[in-house]
């Protein structure tokens, strides 16, 4: 069953409006759970590759936003920059799908995040990737929640 922005917000995912390239990809959802955030996007029928599923470009660039957003709440909301990005895509996605980002910090330096995440449909897992971001600015107070679409 295709999800909606419907039965995304009954499920406690809140849509949020980036500027830059994260906007022109979403719109992303975010949502907490226990001590971390989630992170998803809706695909629609613009992120498909000419296969007909969805473009592993537009799947990375969700396992960067993820997993770097996921490091910047974990280092005190520290703006930090992707240096190494390594995925592995193990099942295709397809439009009306919610694609889900949830990750980890495996370690930290004081310039260095190492993180580990997944990408799933469901549940079931689509991509995997493991990113170490640069630590690049001081913390600030915004959180996840900030850009939340009041729409």
């Amino acid at each position: 069953m295709d999800a909606t922005a419907e039965s995304l917000a009954a499920q406690g995912w809140h849509q949020r409006k980036l500027p830059g390239f994260a906007g022109l990809i979403g719109p992303l959802w975010v949502r907490k759970e226990a001590e971390a955030w989630a992170y998803g996007l809706l695909a629609t029928s613009d992120h498909l590759n000419p296969a007909g599923v969805v473009h592993g470009g537009l799947l990375t660039a969700l396992l960067d936003h993820g997993l770097s957003a996921i490091a910047w709440q974990a280092m005190d909301r520290r703006a930090c920059v992707t240096v190494q990005l390594d995925t592995h895509f193990l099942a295709a996605a397809e439009a009306g799908q919610f694609l889900e980002v949830r990750g980890n910090v495996m370690r930290a330096t004081s310039s260095l995040v190492f993180m580990r995440g997944e990408l799933s449909v469901a549940g079931n897992v689509v991509a995997t990737g493991a990113a170490v971001c640069k630590l690049v600015g001081a913390a600030t107070s915004r959180t996840p929640a900030d850009n939340v679409a009041t729409s």
